[in-house]
């Protein structure tokens, strides 16, 4: 147990370089098809590539979205530990939701503001994930008005391993010029990287809010884009910087066999 503990007080003293926060959004498919009428949605916050810590935070707003009308989402709360072996938990969130008609279903989580002590800062991570429904794929391209928000210029459902995924990135309504862009792989535990240096990928948007990404193999993927969402009064009563993220998860497919 305190081999348990001493590993958390390592893993959460981390340089953020090493460890980015990433609220993960992951329905059970991103594309329904035959007799399938119901998707399973997981929300948990944490190190996506590395696999832990998860730290806790509370949903504020959530719901999906089609053809501009906005849907409700019943979350249960699931404990789960922070890291793997400890007793301490953190709160993840579960939900099922019936897809009663065709089209694109634009899932969003939008969390509370969750104070990161090591950074000194509030993060709040705006985030969505796509669900296409039998076969009408028309509307992925349609922002839908989240403080901080990811537009994507490529499908973001139906992608191959290898594919360039593209979008534009706004905060409060703005395209958000020169931010970074992290990226991450969800990783099942199985993949293992040289250096932290490869922890994170980071491009930027230019000077239209506009970034490019080519996703490299199979599996959930997640872009982060790094705003800046004022300041916001902590309960010590001061005054800290809000770091306010638009985040979108897309599943890359492996390429069919015999081709390269």
């Amino acid at each position: 147990m305190k081999k348990v503990a001493t590993l958390m007080a390592i893993l959460l003293a981390l340089p953020v370089t090493a460890h980015a926060h990433f609220l993960v959004l992951k329905p059970s498919t991103d594309i329904l098809e035959g007799r399938g009428r119901s998707v399973t949605l997981e929300a948990k916050f944490t190190h996506p590539m590395e696999g832990e810590p998860n730290m806790d935070f509370e949903i504020a707003d959530s719901g999906a979205v089609i053809n501009g009308k906005r849907l409700k989402l019943s979350w249960k709360r699931v404990e789960i530990p922070a890291v793997e072996g400890s007793s301490k938990k953190v709160s993840s969130f579960k939900a099922e939701f019936r897809i009663r008609r065709p089209g694109v279903y634009q899932f969003y989580v939008d969390p509370k503001p969750y104070f990161e002590p090591a950074e000194r800062k509030f993060i709040k991570q705006v985030t969505k994930v796509y669900v296409e429904a039998f076969g009408l794929e028309e509307g992925w391209d349609r922002p839908i008005g989240l403080k901080a928000e990811i537009v994507p210029l490529t499908k973001p459902f139906g992608i191959w391993e290898g594919n360039t995924f593209r979008g534009r990135v706004f905060i409060n309504g703005k395209p958000a010029a020169n931010v970074n862009v992290e990226v991450e792989y969800l990783n099942p535990g199985n993949v293992k990287v040289p250096a932290d240096a490869f922890v994170t990928q980071v491009v930027k948007t230019d000077e239209n809010g506009y970034f490019v990404y080519t996703i490299p193999w199979a599996g959930w993927w997640g872009f982060s884009a790094i705003g800046n969402g004022g300041k916001l009064r902590h309960e010590d009563g001061k005054l800290y910087p809000v770091e306010l993220d638009a985040v979108i998860w897309v599943k890359a497919y492996p390429k069919p066999k015999g081709v390269r």
